[in-house]
């Protein structure tokens, strides 16, 4: 049998730093404010970078970290929404910038979810045989979706990009239980960059703007009912136990989701990674920041269970309980 196994992590965020204190000073709101409802106490934002340009910079660290070359990349899916263009895909600029020119490119939207999504997809790819390898980065910029007069939205994200390079094994490893899923009938309590129907001879009236819109409640009331399922679900599915996994990685949203998270699961806080102090919410971007974050920091090692979770726009939850 064939598994995808996780050969390197890598991950880049923008050089600037914006704090609470800083946004204070042009949003109608404070440091304890943004704190004491989200956990964030910072976030990077693009000082230019487009997300073909960070999503780029985190797959060549990924590269360097696992000494692969470019050309021996066979597919490559980049999970954004917030792509530099409609058309062409981030990913095939990715593609182009790092010169992986053999390589099967393209996007994947699944909002918050989309890592889970795309690490999903790459995993079906290489176990069917079609792919040994692939590449999959969430990236996004969204600072240049968010409108800075609606402070229920706009201190809550960030920038950033990150990813793994899975390739075949043949020993156990990588995805071991798995569960995604959708619920467009609330899809429209997350939207952003609405584009009407209009042409010559149907002329509509053009959305009022691009930005980043949500309705918080019913996100925060989603996410605190459906994660906790996934991620039960999950350990029922697999021989895995709850005891047995050494971090759950939650999509990194607001850290009260993720006390809720832990509380319904019985699954100790300490055992969820958090980092979202540091960057905020960078949709598709968060679970693989975290991820590459705790193996540059030694916490996971080679045979250890770690089980990711996401939730986001759609709306959509996928989680993956994956062996190291």
């Amino acid at each position: 049998m064939i598994f995808s196994k996780i050969k390197a992590t890598g991950a880049y965020v923008p050089e600037k730093i914006v704090t609470n204190d800083m946004l204070s000073q042009y949003v109608d709101t404070s440091d304890e404010w943004i704190r004491s409802r989200s956990g964030i106490e910072r976030r990077h934002f693009s000082d230019g970078e487009n997300t073909s340009d960070i999503a780029a910079k985190a797959a060549i660290e990924i590269l360097k970290n696992g000494n692969i070359n470019p050309l021996d990349i066979e597919l490559i899916i980049v999970a954004t929404v917030s792509p530099d263009y409609t058309t062409p895909s981030t990913a095939c600029l990715v593609q182009s910038k790092i010169g992986a020119s053999n390589a099967v490119a393209f996007d994947l939207a699944a909002a918050c979810s989309g890592f889970i999504f795309g690490f999903s997809t790459a995993d079906k790819f290489i176990k069917s045989g079609v792919y040994k390898n692939a590449l999959i980065i969430g990236a996004e910029v969204l600072s240049k979706h968010l409108d800075f007069n609606d402070r229920s939205t706009c201190v809550l994200f960030g920038d950033g990009a990150g990813g793994v390079f899975l390739q075949a094994s043949e020993e156990e490893c990588g995805v071991l239980a798995e569960e995604l899923g959708s619920d467009g009938s609330r899809g429209m309590s997350l939207t952003c960059a609405e584009k009407k129907a209009s042409n010559l001879f149907n002329q509509a009236e053009e959305a009022k703007d691009s930005f980043l819109h949500m309705d918080g409640r019913t996100v925060f009331d989603f996410a605190t009912r459906q994660t906790p399922k996934c991620i039960l679900r999950l350990i029922e599915k697999s021989s895995i136990s709850a005891d047995c996994l050494k971090y759950v990685i939650p999509h990194q949203a607001n850290s009260r989701i993720v006390e809720v998270i832990s509380k319904k699961t019985k699954i100790p806080l300490e055992k969820f990674y958090m980092n979202i102090a540091e960057y905020s919410n960078t949709s598709a971007a968060t679970i693989p920041i975290a991820l590459h974050e705790m193996m540059q920091k030694e916490l996971l090692q080679q045979g250890d269970y770690i089980l990711m979770a996401g939730f986001g726009g759609g709306l959509t939850w996928g989680g993956l309980l994956v062996k190291i």
